[in-house]
């Protein structure tokens, strides 16, 4: 077995959402879940297929953002894998969506930071051990850091 680690190659500050799902037409219903959840949400979604001619399956409504899942499937490679980047929202609007679709078994990581995706290849293909989401904590959070957090989700409309 080797280990590899693929950069998720993306624009700093680009959300993306890395998952696991189970069937050819996952990018289809990935696809539908995010526009009836947010329409104005701009996305491209790729998805590994693990048997038959084995390709990278995308869709989406922002071809720069779906060549770029694209890109990065590929780079993983890993069967089963789907990537959604997007713009103009962020992932927790979409999660419980997308965690609602039949085929999506696990997600590994929604983020903007930057990332790295930990895979295992066998001589079978390849697989998605893990993910290394940002950086290492540099502490515990100050009052005034708490005041930073709230101000800042307040700023983005996530709290009153």
């Amino acid at each position: 077995m080797n280990l590899t680690l693929v950069q998720i190659e993306k624009p700093a500050g680009m959300d993306f959402v890395l998952g696991q799902a189970h069937f050819i037409k996952s990018v289809d219903d990935l696809y539908e879940a995010i526009v009836q959840t947010n329409p104005a949400l701009k996305f491209g979604v790729a998805f590994c297929e693990a048997s038959g001619p084995a390709l990278v399956r995308s869709a989406g409504n922002e071809p720069p953002l779906v060549a770029l899942a694209e890109k990065n499937a590929m780079a993983i490679g890993a069967g089963h894998s789907f990537l959604i980047f997007m713009q103009g929202g962020f992932p927790v609007s979409i999660l419980n969506a997308v965690k609602s679709v039949t085929e999506v078994c696990s997600l590994f990581c929604a983020t903007s930071n930057p990332a790295q995706v930990i895979v295992a290849e066998t001589d079978q293909g390849r697989g998605i051990l893990g993910v290394v989401d940002g950086v290492t904590p540099g502490g515990i959070e100050t009052e005034a850091d708490v005041r930073v957090r709230r101000d800042f989700l307040r700023t983005i409309g996530y709290k009153l």
